[in-house]
């Protein structure tokens, strides 16, 4: 109805929002064409409940883990902008949750904070609060997978197996160091001198980066998910 508006459609986004957008429909056309095993649950009912419970539960969780660290260590950022709570609504981002339908991993609205607030070294704060977010879902892996030899039927059996990939691959995922994930926070941090400049020009790039690490090193982080799956179910067997 408005073709030539510059307020709608595709000229309207960003260029790091257009940059997204092209990179989840690589993703998911990588996904179709190459038989990727999460688009043959499409139709598996356990699979799109473990989706709608990362969706409504794990991504909640985990920006409220990030929320939580910034407020205990003295910023009140994310409880002036509504995003100190459990509320699915104020977490959730479409993409990310379209792209773990199809893919098994994807992201939520990332909370913002002020690390200039911390009562601690900023260096540390942002350590803190960017691993906060991960190791929930490590935690929630840990916890479902408790529960899956006593699962009374082979339904919840399934419905946990996968929300406990999932949210382990969520846990390697976001560590990998590229923008916008929580790992790039951590290594900024840990690097020596100011990384301003680096910090840009990743960011600039970020997804394009992202897209290469999943293209080309989709098999080891898979690798790496299984290998935690396995110490997990060790610890708690």
């Amino acid at each position: 109805m408005y073709p030539n508006s510059p307020n709608r459609g595709w000229n309207s986004l960003s260029r790091t929002q257009q940059i997204g957008v092209a990179v989840v429909g690589l993703l998911v056309l990588y996904a179709l064409l190459s038989g990727a095993s999460s688009i043959g649950r499409l139709g598996d009912p356990d699979w799109i409940i473990a989706v709608a419970a990362i969706v409504f539960v794990a991504f909640p969780v985990h920006e409220m883990a990030h929320a939580a660290m910034a407020v205990a260590l003295g910023d009140p950022t994310p409880k002036d902008q509504g995003r100190f709570t459990l509320n699915p609504l104020a977490h959730i981002d479409p993409i990310g949750a379209v792209l773990i339908l199809f893919t098994g991993f994807g992201w939520a609205k990332p909370v913002q904070w002020n690390p200039r607030n911390a009562k601690v070294d900023v260096r540390l704060a942002v350590i803190l609060v960017a691993l906060a977010g991960p190791i929930s879902n490590l935690i929630l892996a840990t916890i479902s997978l408790y529960f899956l030899d006593s699962a009374p039927n082979e339904i919840i059996s399934n419905f946990l197996f996968f929300f406990t990939q999932i949210n382990v691959l969520l846990f390697v995922f976001n560590l990998i160091p590229v923008p916008p994930l929580d790992g790039s926070h951590v290594l900024f941090a840990l690097l020596p001198g100011n990384t301003y400049e680096l910090q840009v020009n990743l960011q600039r790039y970020g997804f394009l980066l992202l897209m290469v690490v999943i293209f080309m090193g989709g098999s080891a982080i898979y690798g790496v998910v299984q290998a935690i799956m396995q110490l997990l179910y060790r610890l708690v067997a």
